[in-house]
């Protein structure tokens, strides 16, 4: 376990580490340390996520809007594509990466026609990798940069919008699905 590499990756993404657009899930996360609300976040969400039924689980606000069941397939699609991104700059790949379609990606997923307990299992599992990558990340990692989507990120980067794109699709589903303020 390499908490203590962990520890020197204090500080938050400058303005050139991430596309401006970046910074709307970079912003959610509170402090200097991602790896922390990643860690966090786990326990946070498997109960958040405990109390939907997998029947509210295939709720959608609105006709044309993704089911519960799609929002966190999408976070957890997203995480896993997130992670890789770190991983290639981190072990020093220089290739720019493509983009992520996120409608090409739930499309293909067919989320509706997995039970919710599976999509959270899956979320849990995904995250639980995440969390193992960066424990094991060596201190010189977190800064190394790369293209995606024709995009700037470095992995210091990408360690911030992980746990910033749960909060926000999180607080999508409270407040417009749930109606939890």
């Amino acid at each position: 376990m390499r908490n203590d590499k962990i520890t020197t990756m204090i500080g938050r993404p400058k303005p050139d580490e991430a596309a401006p657009y970046y910074f709307t899930y970079i912003d959610q996360v509170a402090g200097d340390n991602p790896f922390q609300v990643i860690q966090s976040q786990l326990e946070d969400c498997r109960q958040f996520l405990s109390t939907i039924s997998e029947e509210k689980s295939l709720h959608r606000y609105a006709p044309d809007k993704w089911s519960i069941r799609q929002v966190l397939n999408h976070i957890t699609d997203t995480e896993r594509a997130f992670v890789f991104r770190a991983l290639w700059f981190a072990r020093g790949f220089t290739t720019p990466l493509p983009s992520y379609d996120q409608g090409i990606s739930a499309t293909g997923a067919q989320a509706d026609t997995i039970s919710w307990g599976a999509h959270v299992e899956e979320f849990q599992h995904v995250r639980l990798a995440t969390i193992s990558f960066f424990q094991n990340l060596p201190a010189e990692a977190w800064m190394r940069a790369g293209i995606a989507s024709d995009n700037p990120f470095t992995v210091r980067s990408l360690a911030f919008i992980i746990p910033g794109h749960v909060i926000h699709h999180l607080r999508i589903v409270r407040e417009r699905y749930l109606q939890v303020a």
